[in-house]
């Protein structure tokens, strides 16, 4: 499997004593089916795996995954369509259709052509670390995230999920470390960076594959911005960017963690090594990010 590139962070409790099976029942009545021709949008669980179950277990750490299809039906296309159509009524009755004759039109012309629309299928994976209480969505946006949540909640009655916070302000540790020019035990500073000053004017600075020189940074920082975005890595074994809101982005394992991962003998147990590989480091690696940022903010 592919690692995960981003990470939006949840908590459940650890150890969550919520089995792969109770997990699947959960899922089951709300398990994806194809969208009927006449739907724009629909959504559900599917196997993480072709022909596997709804959630894939290895080594009590569980991938699941919500699958959409999303038929694309520009409203450009309605527009044009509809003003073709409003031109011969116009010419036929010898006025121009009113407001509501018109958006009565242009849904007409929608539901039309529907059918045909083409359809974008697209999956957000989500791991589940009920040993560590962990869950991480593979969104870029907070907002994608959030959706995948919100079908997870409906699905599983009561499940215990909570944001994650903690002690130290990400905004002020990723300041602190870069005007020290400091990184915390375990990480090593890359070279991207976002400052953005707090001001009205909301001005910022961002670094792409550029040396953070102290001098430099430090100017900036004097001068008022704070770090929102920094690219690190850890232990040397994974690079990330940690952003002003806890999402890890960018997610990259490095060379040292793929060896020995091409010996395994099919797909089954290559995607199984893969997540085992992943998640038994992610987690690792948060628990240092979590500790790096003053701990867990309890009650």
């Amino acid at each position: 499997m592919t690692w995960f590139k981003n990470l939006q962070l949840y908590r459940i409790p650890a150890p969550w004593n919520f089995t792969q099976q109770q997990l699947i029942d959960a899922l089951r009545p709300h398990a994806f089916t194809p969208p009927t021709s006449s739907e724009l949008l629909r959504q559900g669980w599917s196997a993480p795996r072709p022909d596997g179950d709804l959630v894939h277990a290895v080594n009590r750490q569980y991938l699941v995954q919500l699958h959409t299809e999303k038929k694309l039906l520009p409203a450009a296309v309605i527009n044009q369509v509809a003003r073709a159509r409003a031109a011969k009524m116009e010419e036929a009755q010898g006025f121009a259709p009113g407001k509501k004759a018109m958006k009565e039109l242009k849904e007409r012309v929608a539901d039309e052509l529907l059918p045909r629309a083409f359809p974008v299928q697209s999956v957000q994976r989500v791991w589940i670390d009920p040993v560590n209480g962990w869950l991480a969505v593979d969104a870029a946006s907070a907002a994608r995230a959030d959706a995948v949540i919100k079908a997870l909640l409906k699905a599983v009655d009561r499940m215990p999920l909570e944001s994650l916070r903690v002690q130290r302000s990400p905004v002020g540790a990723m300041t602190a470390w870069l005007h020290e020019d400091d990184a915390p035990a375990g990480f090593t500073i890359d070279m991207d960076a976002t400052l953005r000053a707090t001001g009205e004017n909301r001005a910022q600075i961002a670094y792409k594959r550029h040396t953070l020189e102290p001098d430099d940074i430090g100017r900036h920082i004097n001068a008022g911005k704070q770090c929102t975005r920094l690219a690190m890595t850890w232990d040397s074994k994974i690079s990330f960017t940690l952003d002003e809101s806890l999402a890890i982005k960018s997610v990259r394992p490095l060379d040292v963690l793929q060896d020995g991962q091409s010996s395994m003998r099919n797909d089954d147990e290559r995607f199984d090594g893969d997540f085992m590989l992943m998640t038994g480091e992610l987690a690792k690696m948060l628990g240092d990010v979590v500790a790096a940022l003053g701990g867990e903010a309890r009650g």
